[in-house]
């Protein structure tokens, strides 16, 4: 009887922790309210010039499932929008940047603004209509 109410409440957990990674999978967030400075990333940062009215950054890996369907929207969106570029960043190359913007998986996706700001930040693939409302207020 003790074994059986074990599993069941791993179970519950369980279920619990993927219902609740699944809502947040891919979900373009604002920044941290807590009064903290803004990351800037300039172009010598990221290896690519900075879009003129946005820029989405990309962190991937080569072994990366979702990193192909998240290139391909980010491609998408920065083709549809004018004056936004798509940077994608090799996650294992660049441990340095990785380690200071605290990129936990890949995919992640920065929204930055004209000057480099991050103004919003996904863990996961977002979906193409999230890129592109984050867009909406990174672009004044």
């Amino acid at each position: 009887m003790e074994g059986a109410l074990i599993a069941a409440v791993v179970l519950a957990a369980a279920t619990v922790f993927g219902l609740v990674r699944r809502r947040r999978d891919g979900v373009l967030r604002a920044r941290r309210g807590d009064g903290a400075v803004a990351e800037v990333l300039g172009a010598d940062e990221l290896g690519a010039a900075l879009g003129e009215k946005a820029t989405l950054v990309q962190f991937s890996s080569a072994f990366c499932a979702p990193c192909r369907a998240t290139r391909r929207t980010l491609g998408e969106v920065a083709g549809m929008v004018e004056g936004v570029a798509h940077v994608e960043i090799d996650a294992e190359a660049r441990l340095e940047l990785v380690r200071r913007l605290n990129v936990i998986r890949t995919p992640t996706v920065l929204v930055l603004d004209a000057a480099g700001r991050v103004v919003r930040r996904a863990s996961g693939a977002p979906r193409k209509a999230d890129v592109i409302a984050a867009l909406g207020q990174a672009i004044p």
